[in-house]
């Protein structure tokens, strides 16, 4: 039987998954840069990078589990 989480967990089970961490990492910087963190343009950018690389690698190797690979 799968239960249904409850209370808070069912607002932070989303984080169980790796993609989600490393887009609220990716975006928490973002805005922290945006906000007034003191980084150059050159290192937000790196961020931005590393995150959609990490994700996008993340979603191949799910796909690649899922067809048995």
């Amino acid at each position: 039987m799968n239960e249904q989480p409850g209370g808070w967990k069912r607002w932070l089970w989303p984080l169980r998954s790796r993609k989600i961490q490393v887009a609220a990492a990716t975006i928490i910087i973002s805005y922290a840069a945006q906000g007034g963190l003191a980084l150059n343009e050159e290192t937000v950018l790196a961020v931005l990078g590393v995150g959609v690389a990490l994700i996008l690698g993340i979603a191949h190797e799910d796909a690649g589990r899922a067809a048995g690979h």
